[in-house]
């Protein structure tokens, strides 16, 4: 029972990291970044577009999905 929810917890762990750095490429840096090719020409009232703040809540959701899978690993380590 322990080794299955490890080799979930571990799976869930690599895809949230592999997710983070994805996400996190895809951020525009001073230049506008990658993000800037699907927003268009659609932007919010303070100057960032529809899909940079989209892109912002799912890098922070996984960013809250790795700590706790960390933190759970450490825990339930053998």
């Amino acid at each position: 029972m322990g080794s299955v929810f490890l080799n979930i917890l571990f799976a869930v762990h690599m895809i949230a990291s592999l997710g983070m750095v994805l996400l996190i490429l895809l951020h525009s840096g001073k230049g506008g970044g990658i993000s800037g090719l699907f927003s268009g020409m659609v932007e919010t009232f303070d100057g960032s577009g529809i899909v940079e703040k989209n892109l912002d809540r799912i890098t922070v959701i996984l960013g809250v999905l790795f700590g706790i899978t960390s933190i759970l690993l450490f825990i339930f380590q053998k």
